[in-house]
């Protein structure tokens, strides 16, 4: 068992919160040995399971002066040059910056615009020793070293317990979809300080700063968001679907090749997709409706028009079968008698058909 001349701790990570001197706790210290105590840091020793004494940042010599409770507690059986068993834990009090959470899994939220979502939270928070004494009490308890890393995950559980809590309050207090929740990071972060600050403080830990950097939804959910904001951006489906065509006819032409088969190729699967895309685009877009005619009876076709017609002789102009006299010339539509026998002729006829007489 070492006899500790010096004793004295730095570190050269930055992430140590609490380190015994030395490691295993066996060493031995005397009246007269050095403690070096840096900026930053505490010292305390323990005795038997207790905390003891508590030495500020300095070079000390031990006396009993300065480890008065110690001394007294052990009660040197050989005057002050004995050796005694004692441990010394060195606290270190300063920042420890940019640790960072986020939810493993996603928390689900009731949303107002989307019902029931996903979201998954991130950011950082700050910590430092506030009250050394409990923190070796409530946590190191006869661990060697204490790091940040040793504490992380316990807080990390804390931190997102109360941050879906605090999320989900905020959201139905002011009736927030999770679109508006990125304008709420700062209110965030300062509601969930305020209910992790406790939590911490139970282990002897401050929680200096805690900021809220990113509230994310589903990816699903951010293509139909982009899907949306893509086509009111375009000015309508219309327009959204034309561009989204051209889009393809480049990718599928990039696709074929520099080659003139593979471009026509990529021309051809291009114009297919413009169709398709066209023809959905109609599909869904109802045809604009004629408006309303009112109801024409049809005009009643005079009985002449529907009878058969024949020529007038004298004009050649079409007159129904059963006119007795031409409607553009007034010539008698009536068949003659032929002079010989009395055999009705042919209007126009130059012979009889029965007798053959000439007629005039």
């Amino acid at each position: 068992m070492p006899l500790l001349d010096i004793v004295e701790f730095v570190d050269p990570t930055g992430k140590t919160l609490v380190a015994r001197v030395p490691p295993d706790g066996n060493g031995e210290l005397r009246l007269g040995s050095q403690c070096i105590v840096r900026e930053g840091q505490l010292a305390f020793f323990a005795r038997d399971g207790r905390f003891l004494d508590m030495l500020i940042p300095g070079r000390h010599t031990l006396t009993s002066n300065n480890i008065p409770l110690l001394i007294d507690f052990i009660k040197l059986p050989f005057g002050s040059k004995s050796p005694f068993r004692a441990d010394v834990y060195f606290v270190s009090l300063h920042q420890h910056t940019d640790l960072k959470w986020g939810t493993p899994q996603p928390i689900p939220m009731r949303d107002a615009q989307f019902g029931m979502v996903r979201l998954r939270a991130f950011g950082t928070f700050i910590i430092q020793v506030a009250e050394p004494r409990r923190l070796l009490t409530a946590v190191v308890g006869t661990r060697g070293r204490l790091t940040v890393q040793d504490v992380e995950e316990q807080l990390r559980s804390s931190i997102i317990a109360r941050v879906a809590d605090v999320i989900a309050e905020r959201m139905r207090e002011r009736k927030l979809s999770v679109l508006d929740l990125a304008t709420e990071y700062d209110e965030l972060s300062e509601m969930a300080y305020e209910v992790l600050k406790d939590d911490f403080a139970a282990l002897g830990l401050q929680l200096t700063r805690f900021y809220i950097n990113t509230i994310s939804v589903p990816e699903e959910l951010e293509r139909r968001l982009d899907q949306v904001g893509g086509v009111a951006a375009f000015g309508g489906l219309g327009d959204y679907t034309r561009f989204k065509a051209a889009e393809a006819l480049q990718d599928a032409a990039r696709a074929g090749g520099d080659s003139a088969v593979g471009a026509g190729i990529g021309l051809g699967a291009g114009m297919n997709l413009g169709a398709l895309m066209g023809q959905a685009l109609q599909q869904q877009t109802p045809s604009p409706q004629p408006p309303p005619q009112p109801a024409v009876q049809p005009a009643a076709v005079p009985a002449a028009q529907s009878a058969a017609m024949k020529a007038c002789p004298r004009c050649g102009v079409s007159v129904p079968e059963n006119a007795k006299f031409c409607s553009e010339c007034g010539a008698s539509l009536r068949p003659a008698a032929c002079p010989q026998c009395g055999h009705a002729v042919t209007p126009g006829a130059k012979f009889c058909i029965e007798c053959g007489a000439a007629l005039k």
